[in-house]
């Protein structure tokens, strides 16, 4: 039977995570989705990174959301219990509260594993794949987000091409505005030309050009008499590079890395990722304190209390991950204290729901001596 329970309860808290993790997903990729949308309407990221970057950012997304997840599932999923009153008649065949937690410290420990999979392994690796991909993304100019038939930029910056060639790949029939200083003076210059490619040299530090084909150039004022038009068979424009950084922010580290590192943000970064495993217990155990209702009550009865006790310790933590991060709380302190006192917490309200305190040993009538009928 005991197995079995567990499989049951199992069964109730697990789905319902993932249920609540997907909503919650959802919710935050929607928001991100908007932002990113705004971004390549501004042409400066394409559609097709679009996805990508998503993808590489969800497991960083889900060791945010799991504690939440299960924190609110485990509320729902025993409230229910409560209600339907599956948890008297559990109670009166001899499962104890006491069972009731250790069987909810299982579940929280599953939990926990696959947050601690996520946290010390699956993110940073993702974490840091995103972070290359970003690099390659900013590499890429204005003219890789060029759409054919459209034309791009405002005032006297702007292109257009007509479209693409389908075997090479080549611009077709460009026109570029541009304003180029000189001698302090801004000169209005144009090109035209029947093909357009961007190459890159590697012997230059992969520096990037665009080669023109068959066009012409005007630069100057029309009607005046520096007015210049250059005819030309292959011209080429020296492009700007985006300089390529080396990937080292602490989220990308692997876990490994952040044990051996002595920098200040890197045991920052280590305490933050055991701080979303470790406070999943202790949510656990707060959450089985809080989900016992009255069926008259509703399962939401005390929906809100929790809810707003596990925002205090989210918020505490993040407080004291940029506390530390800036140096205003001591590392020897770390977040620790945090789960200390949320501990503590859990500690108090497992009693209070185990009833330790209420429980009275009913007391026998003392009869004295005098009480007997004398002789």
């Amino acid at each position: 039977m005991t197995l079995r329970l567990f499989r049951y309860l199992a069964k109730e808290v697990l789905v319902s995570t993932i249920g609540v993790t997907l909503i919650l997903l959802l919710v935050i990729l929607s928001g991100r989705i908007s932002s990113y949308l705004g971004r390549i309407a501004e042409g400066k990221m394409t559609f097709e990174f679009l996805f990508v970057i998503l993808a590489y950012h969800i497991p960083s997304f889900v060791q945010m959301i799991l504690p939440l997840a299960f924190f609110l599932s485990l509320l729902l999923a025993f409230g229910r219990l409560y209600i339907e009153n599956e948890m008297s008649v559990l109670f009166s065949s001899g499962i104890s509260k006491v069972k009731l937690a250790a069987y909810t410290l299982g579940i929280a420990f599953i939990i926990s594993a696959v947050s601690a999979t996520i946290s010390f392994w699956v993110a940073p690796a993702s974490e840091y794949r995103a972070a290359e991909a970003s690099q390659a993304q900013n590499q890429l100019s204005a003219y890789d987000f060029l759409i054919p038939g459209r034309f791009e930029g405002s005032g006297q910056r702007t292109t257009y091409i007509e479209n693409f060639t389908q075997v090479d790949g080549w611009m077709e029939n460009i026109f570029i505005s541009d304003v180029t200083r000189s001698n302090g003076n801004n000169i209005p210059t144009q090109v035209l030309a029947a093909y357009a490619e961007q190459i890159r040299i590697s012997a230059e530090g992969n520096q990037n050009y665009l080669v023109f084909k068959n066009g012409t150039r005007y630069e100057g004022h029309p009607g005046s008499a520096e007015y210049r038009i250059t005819h030309f068979d292959t011209y080429a424009v020296r492009m700007a590079n985006q300089s390529i950084s080396t990937i080292d922010e602490a989220f990308t580290k692997t876990t490994l890395a952040l044990i051996t590192s002595s920098d200040q943000l890197d045991k920052v970064e280590l305490q933050w990722r055991i701080s979303l495993v470790v406070m999943i217990p202790i949510l656990a155990i707060i959450g089985l304190s809080l989900s016992q209702v009255n069926p008259r009550q509703g399962r939401f009865f005390k929906m809100l209390p929790a809810i707003l006790l596990m925002i205090l310790y989210i918020a505490l933590l993040i407080w004291g991950r940029t506390g530390l991060e800036k140096g205003k709380l001591p590392m020897q302190l770390g977040l620790w204290w945090i789960h200390g006192v949320f501990a503590l917490i859990a500690a108090a309200l497992f009693l209070q729901y185990n009833q330790i305190f209420a429980r009275r040993k009913a007391r026998l009538p003392n009869h004295t001596d005098s009480d007997e009928p004398s002789l």
